[in-house]
């Protein structure tokens, strides 16, 4: 063998490992039996682990798979973003539809203690729970470049994500696929399975078996604020008097009330003030104020990023009463900061400072102005889809998502009718002919999502 050939060979090998280390590093996952503040081993199968994104894998996504307790063959696969944008996955996993909750107690300096959710959605499927954008959860960048947040670098990351890990998961390449995720990620959820579906299309392999998606309590058209007021008034929180007033003054957009004439200005003012001290994701539950020195201000005009800024600051904290929903946010900080739960979750020594449920204070580019036209895209192509609303929630109220469902104009095929658990009316709903079902969900089934159901 010539020198150039076994030196070929040689660089050729070399080439390899590097390529085998990159791989390795870009999606590794490992299996978590316990956890710290659950008594005993988990009755379910959890993964954690990375999966490189982006230009050379530089921002490295952390997920939490959970495979479904019934049949992980055959049962569906779901990805999940929470909103925000900049929300954990972990607050989808313990505060929303995952298996595990915290035990609400009082605490004490030890470690919060979790307990089994038995309406858990991993009772029927699996579920990757995905730490996204860039510097959420524990993803991080390992440049400076990476840490670039925007729309459009969310959905081509979780789609690249979503096929890197089908790679390294042969095992669920066959399974149905739905994407999922609640408020914000109203926006860039359709777009991601949209982008998957004309991927699938061109042939890009691993083929995603994608059917569907589904949305919770969801931004669409970014003018879902615009249908708090007449929600406002449905409920019996203003007079008819001065819905009249608004009606008349600002001609149905509340949006930009701020630029329009005086009489719009000062009924949006009288509007903000009787409205004050309410929770705008479900009026039915007191509003929790826990931030010091001076409460948040609450707009039901603001962005969803700022209307709901509840990044944990604990040089200045003050607890909501245990019976207030929000105190689970304080216990989630404790839990994923606490050293020995991330040894647990295999989280990378030096990756991340401390751990923060939501990462508000980090700009985002919000370059996708609408999913709508995605909407109807997706339609066309005959996916499915579930949209379902708080009937209680005035930040994206029910009457918004149904404005722009019957926009699309399609026929109703199964009308407005209950639908029940445990014996009780838990909503209503109604199907359309292109897949998509609409829900409204009771407030009293969804008071464990209320302020987080925004984020």
């Amino acid at each position: 063998m010539s020198w150039f050939s076994s030196s070929y060979n040689g660089i050729l090998l070399l080439l390899l490992l590097l390529l085998q280390f990159s791989y390795q590093l870009a999606t590794c996952g490992s299996i978590v039996k316990n956890l710290p503040g659950f008594h005993g081993p988990l009755p379910f199968i959890l993964e954690t682990g990375y999966v490189g994104v982006g230009e050379k894998e530089d921002v490295q996504v952390f997920y939490y798979f959970i495979q479904s307790e019934n049949n992980p063959k055959e049962d569906p696969l779901i990805l999940w973003l929470t909103g925000g944008p900049g929300c954990s996955a972990f607050s989808g996993l313990v505060l929303e539809i995952g298996p595990l909750a915290f035990k609400i107690d009082e605490y004490n300096g030890s470690l919060p203690n979790l307990i089994l959710r038995p309406q858990s959605w991993t009772k029927v499927s699996s579920i990757i729970f995905v730490d996204m954008p860039v510097n959420t959860g524990f993803t991080y960048a390992r440049t400076e470049s990476a840490t670039e947040r925007s729309d459009w670098n969310l959905v081509h990351q979780t789609h690249q994500f979503l096929r890197k890990w089908l790679i390294d998961h042969p095992e669920f390449v066959s399974n149905e696929v739905y994407i999922g995720g609640d408020s914000y990620s109203g926006i860039t959820v359709p777009v991601i399975a949209h982008e998957i579906a004309q991927a699938n299309e061109e042939g890009l392999q691993p083929l995603i078996n994608l059917q569907g998606y589904l949305l919770g309590n969801a931004l669409t058209t970014r003018a879902e604020r615009n249908y708090a007021i007449p929600f406002a008034h449905g409920m019996g929180l203003i007079s008819d008097e001065m819905y009249e007033s608004l009606q008349k003054n600002c001609e149905g957009n509340y949006i930009d009330a701020d630029t329009r004439n005086a009489l719009c200005r000062r009924d949006i003012k009288s509007f903000d003030d009787i409205t004050s001290g309410l929770n705008m994701a479900q009026i039915l539950e007191p509003l929790c104020e826990w931030l010091s020195p001076k409460p948040r201000e609450v707009s039901w005009r603001r962005s969803v990023t700022q209307q709901f800024p509840l990044k944990l600051k604990n040089a200045h904290l003050t607890l909501p009463p245990l019976s207030c929903q929000s105190y689970a946010y304080y216990l989630c900080e404790y839990w994923a900061n606490d050293e020995n739960v991330r040894d647990a979750l295999h989280i990378r020594k030096g990756s991340i400072g401390k751990w923060s449920r939501c990462t508000f204070g980090i700009p985002m580019k919000m370059d996708i102005a609408s999913s709508f036209q995605y909407h109807v895209n997706l339609s066309r192509k005959g996916y499915r889809s579930l949209i379902y609303n708080g009937d209680h929630d005035m930040g994206v109220p029910f009457s918004a998502s149904q404005a722009w469902i019957r926009s699309l104009n399609y026929s109703i095929v199964d009308d407005w009718r209950q639908w029940h658990t445990n014996g009780e009316v838990a909503g209503y709903t109604r199907t359309y002919s292109n897949l998509m079902t609409f829900a409204t969900v009771k407030a009293s089934l969804l008071s464990h999502l209320a302020n987080d159901i925004h984020t």
